[in-house]
């Protein structure tokens, strides 16, 4: 039983392959033009062989004019006669015969024409004797002639011309006059059978060279069509059948440096990556609950700081109103306080308390303010800046204070980072705050560190990282989710709790995020993530 693929590909009309292809058209170009090629050869040759037959009759025409020159000044016709039929015994010459001026054939070989008048008005005579234009000194080709015996013996004639030198006209046996420029001609017919026969001979050789130049060139087109083309084709052609089948467990060499080589290379990546493909879809089907898990997560963490986040906005509402209901009293309470320091009526006793009324309201206006910059709507205003320049101008402001006296400061800055836009003056708020909360963690301990690291983010953001690293005592786990949150603080009564709640929303209105890590005994570490110039526009 055939299988229905066997079935329907025995129902298809049989396909022409491609070798069949290739093959036969290059057998028909190949014969087309080595056809031509041995049609013009041997029309150039027929061409050469007459060119070079007309050519020695000239010159047999010129060897018997002058080697029976003497003899004519002689008058010794006879041994004339006698020379020239010598000449005529030689294979291949029909005749050979001579012509006076007045066109009358004095000697022949065929001894029946002697003594006749020429026929010059004959084809033969026509390239000459033209009556219209006849010719005084006509070419060598001009002076040749084909023409068929009447018993059909195909013929070639050449007609040279006697000089009337001065010998002949000055010779004592006879005389001819000095205007004629001839004496006469010599004509020499020879038969063109033995060019025939020579031609027919290089012509059969042609065609057998041809032919069997046209098998060896078609052999040696179909032998490297068959290795260059059709195997690889046909390789591929396999290997793309195995890979429809679901099979990508196959490796495919190239085998040649070219076209076909790279397509080879080419399907074979492409065989790859589909079984790499394959592979991490078995991967994530395996692993797609734990993904799940993740994603999961990740959307808890995105809602918990939503959550903070609207937190911090309803917050912040609030305290702007508190803060400006609380700045007015306070600000007289401040006043009057100060004035009263300043009198002095002012009992001694009694000016220690008044200083202190005064300091605490300085502490609350204080926390007013940073109340009021909590609620506050600031739009940054976004500039190109080097980080690297903002940390360390924000690093000048505080490391000469008392806290960082006993910090050794590290700086790890990339010199790769990108350029960002961001608000520079709320950037180095951010910094100085966390700097000064590492200050004070550190400042009870002899000998502590305060590390900064800017690196490449490592996301798809293409900003920047910034890690700052204090030797500190830390922050207990069950208070590090709270270190953004607004008035929360481990320095007891000596912080407001408003500095990272700030920061945070710095960090968050620059498109970033800010978080920290951080045990018992190890110190604390804020990581700052920074987004490039696009991440920032699309974020605003």
């Amino acid at each position: 039983m055939l299988s229905p693929d066997q079935l329907l590909h025995s129902m298809l009309p049989r396909r022409i392959s491609l070798i069949q292809k290739l093959t036969f058209l290059t057998g028909i170009v190949v014969v087309l033009f080595m056809t031509l090629f041995a049609w013009i050869n041997i029309d150039n040759l027929q061409k050469l062989l007459v060119n070079n037959t007309i050519r020695e009759l000239d010159n047999l025409a010129s060897t018997i004019i002058r080697v029976t020159h003497y003899q004519m000044l002689a008058d010794n016709r006879t041994m004339v006669y006698q020379m020239i039929n010598e000449v005529a015994s030689q294979p291949g010459i029909v005749q050979i015969r001579m012509i006076n001026q007045d066109g009358i054939i004095v000697h022949s070989t065929t001894s029946d024409e002697i003594g006749c008048m020429l026929n010059q008005t004959s084809l033969n005579c026509n390239k000459c004797n033209n009556p219209t234009k006849p010719l005084s000194h006509p070419l060598l080709i001009n002076r040749s002639r084909f023409f068929t015996l009447p018993d059909g013996t195909q013929v070639i004639g050449v007609a040279k011309a006697v000089p009337n030198e001065d010998q002949c006209s000055t010779a004592a046996c006879h005389f001819h006059r000095d205007s004629s420029k001839t004496l006469g001609m010599v004509d020499i017919i020879v038969s063109l059978d033995v060019l025939k026969s020579d031609l027919a001979a290089y012509r059969n050789r042609i065609i057998l060279l041809t032919l069997l130049l046209i098998f060896l060139l078609g052999a040696s087109l179909t032998f490297f069509t068959i290795h260059l083309v059709n195997r690889p084709v046909n390789e591929l052609l396999r290997r793309t059948t195995r890979l429809a089948e679901g099979q990508l467990d196959s490796e495919l060499s190239a085998t040649s440096n070219d076209e076909l080589g790279d397509l080879m290379r080419a399907f074979q990546l492409m065989t790859n990556k589909l079984r790499q493909a394959r592979t991490d879809l078995e991967e994530w089907g395996r692993t797609l609950e734990e993904k799940v898990e993740e994603r999961t997560e990740e959307l808890q963490r995105m809602q918990k700081q939503l959550v903070h986040t609207e937190k911090l906005a309803a917050l912040g509402e609030l305290v702007a109103g508190i803060a400006h209901e609380i700045n007015n009293p306070l600000s007289g309470i401040l006043i009057f306080s100060s004035l009263v320091a300043e009198d002095k009526r002012l009992e001694p006793a009694l000016r220690v308390d008044i200083e202190t009324i005064c300091d605490e309201a300085q502490r609350c206006a204080g926390i007013v303010k940073g109340l009021l910059e909590f609620a506050r709507d600031y739009q940054p205003q976004m500039i190109s800046c080097d980080i690297n320049q903002v940390l360390t101008d924000s690093l000048r402001l505080v490391e000469c204070q008392s806290v960082f006296q006993n910090v050794t400061i590290l700086r790890q800055l990339s010199n790769d980072l990108p350029t960002i836009m961001a608000d520079q003056n709320q950037l180095k708020q951010v910094f100085i705050n966390i700097f000064i909360n590492a200050g004070q963690a550190m400042q009870e301990l002899p000998l502590s560190e305060l590390r900064i690291v800017t690196t490449p983010a490592n996301d798809s953001s293409n900003g920047v990282m910034i890690k700052i690293s204090d030797s500190g005592g830390g922050v207990p786990a069950d208070q590090l989710s709270k270190l953004f949150d607004p008035f929360f603080t481990t320095k007891g009564t000596g912080g407001t709790g408003l500095g990272l709640s700030v920061s945070y929303g710095i960090v968050q209105a620059h498109g970033g995020t800010i978080a920290a890590e951080s045990a018992p005994g190890k110190g604390t570490t804020f990581i700052i993530s920074l987004p490039n110039p696009q991440a920032v526009d699309e974020y605003l």
